[in-house]
């Protein structure tokens, strides 16, 4: 899948599935293409990873046919046209709460490479030359989009926000949002609950894609798809192979166990 492609599938409400990539090893990415994700979701607001790095990955994931979305340390325009000139099929910019901050990073994504009074003056509707409009219209329909709605703020402002031009898709930070709401990490909590259904109801209504990221169990998960979710970012690398890692090492010792005592017993009768 391109980036085209999956910008068309949110809006449309088809459903796509990636996950967090926290490794920069260069033999993750031919692993990674075979488990059936339609994107990789690279986080460098709580990741640290250098300009080049990041590039490489963006770059790698592309050419096997995986968009990589990248999250921005902050709701930055110049962070976002960094991120992009590396290679990023798309932007996620985190703890967005107006429509100021979604504006600017329409014009850093939707509008690239218009800067300046030029620019300000397209935020504020002015049109472009025939030939300049169809030239950043094919270079925005490659580029996604997509905000962090995480607070209580975010929420209250969402139908303002959601009106801007351009945005592919909105993408709930669980964490955040459940420390926003005043009852952190309560997942199955309904307050918890409604402001996710809230939020995915208004981004498809809006004709937006609706996301969360979330590493709980797949009911868990397979419920943020029945509240209205088309996008889910499963897990991430690093706490899957924590977790399997875990269970097949239980596995290894129990069954080590009972082989010593059968052949403590063996022993025995001889």
């Amino acid at each position: 899948m391109d980036a085209r492609t999956l910008s068309q599938h949110l809006k449309e409400g088809r459903n796509v599935f990636g996950t967090l990539i926290v490794s920069p090893s260069p033999r993750w990415p031919e692993l990674v293409r075979g488990c059936g994700l339609d994107f990789v979701f690279i986080d460098t607001e709580h990741i640290a990873l250098d300009r080049a790095e990041l590039s490489w990955m963006c770059q790698t994931y592309a050419a096997l046919g995986l968009p990589a979305l990248v999250r921005i340390p902050s709701p930055d325009p110049y962070a976002a046209t960094m991120v992009l000139d590396g290679g990023a099929a798309g932007v996620i910019a985190p703890y967005v709460e107006s429509v100021a901050q979604v504006q600017a990073l329409r014009g850093a994504v939707k509008l690239r490479p218009i800067k300046g009074k030029r620019l300000q003056q397209m935020l504020e509707g002015a049109k472009p030359e025939p030939e300049l409009d169809a030239y950043i219209q094919e270079g925005a329909a490659k580029r996604l989009l997509i905000v962090n709605i995480e607070s209580v703020p975010a929420i209250e402002a969402l139908d303002d926000i959601l009106a801007v031009p351009g945005i592919d898709a909105v993408l709930i930070g669980p964490h955040d949002l459940s420390c926003s709401l005043g009852i952190p990490e309560q997942w199955d909590h309904p307050r918890f609950l409604d402001a996710c259904e809230t939020i995915f109801r208004k981004a498809r209504a809006a004709g937006v894609g609706a996301g969360i990221h979330f590493w709980g169990s797949v009911e868990q998960q397979t419920r943020f798809l029945m509240l209205g979710a088309n996008m889910l970012v499963h897990s991430a690398d690093i706490s899957l192979f924590q977790k399997h890692l875990r269970l097949e090492l239980d596995a290894v010792r129990a069954a080590a166990g009972i082989l010593s005592a059968k052949t403590s017993a063996d022993t025995e009768l001889i």
